[in-house]
């Protein structure tokens, strides 16, 4: 089906444009979310008409975007979670939650303009893309910990999500003093 783009659509063309689609694509995306017209020649003729409209709108949008955007670019969110003793999260840390803590921290973004490029299951520092508008981004940083105290820690390029042990070479040097307690003639237990 081809379509007339009424925005800037990412990775298929500029507002303006008349561009070829899947019909799926076209009849569940495109169409319903006032994207795109069905490219006949009422429409075209529609479309022209509307141009200089639409594209002040677009301008109009764009500019709020960048204002917002300059406002949250390099900003930092914390996420708290449950997690194991590796760092493993219990859940994921999904668009929706990254979201509500923009939100929660005064810019208003809903979770479809949030780009997750995976899920996020591990604790510490995820950078994350926000798309305000088609040709605005904002890239935010998501720091997911198990508490404040740790989130803060992580904040300043601490690794939380490795677990301490007890390295090999310092299990050896242990043995090592035991059997040197034990003595030559006795043993540590073998018999």
């Amino acid at each position: 089906m081809e379509v007339i783009l009424l925005e800037r659509v990412a990775k298929l063309g500029q507002m303006g444009e008349t561009v070829r689609v899947k019909d799926g694509f076209a009849r569940n995306f495109l169409l319903p979310r006032g994207k795109a017209l069905r490219a006949t020649e009422g429409n075209k003729k529609k479309f022209e008409g509307q141009r200089h409209q639409l594209e002040a709108r677009n301008l109009e949008l764009k500019n709020e975007a960048a204002v917002v955007s300059e406002k949250l670019d390099g900003q930092s969110f914390i996420i708290i979670r449950q997690a194991g003793e590796t760092g493993q999260l219990y859940g994921s840390v999904s668009a929706r939650d990254i979201a509500e803590a923009i939100t929660a921290a005064g810019v208003s973004v809903h979770r479809n303009q949030v780009t997750l490029l995976h899920p996020i299951k591990t604790l510490g520092l995820h950078k994350t893309p926000v798309h305000l508008h088609p040709e605005v981004l904002a890239t935010v940083t998501i720091n997911v910990a198990r508490s404040q105290e740790q989130a803060e820690r992580q904040s300043k390029g601490e690794d939380l999500s490795v677990r301490e042990e007890t390295s090999m070479d310092d299990l050896g040097l242990e043995v090592g003093q035991a059997l040197a307690e034990a003595g030559p003639g006795e043993s540590l237990g073998r018999e």
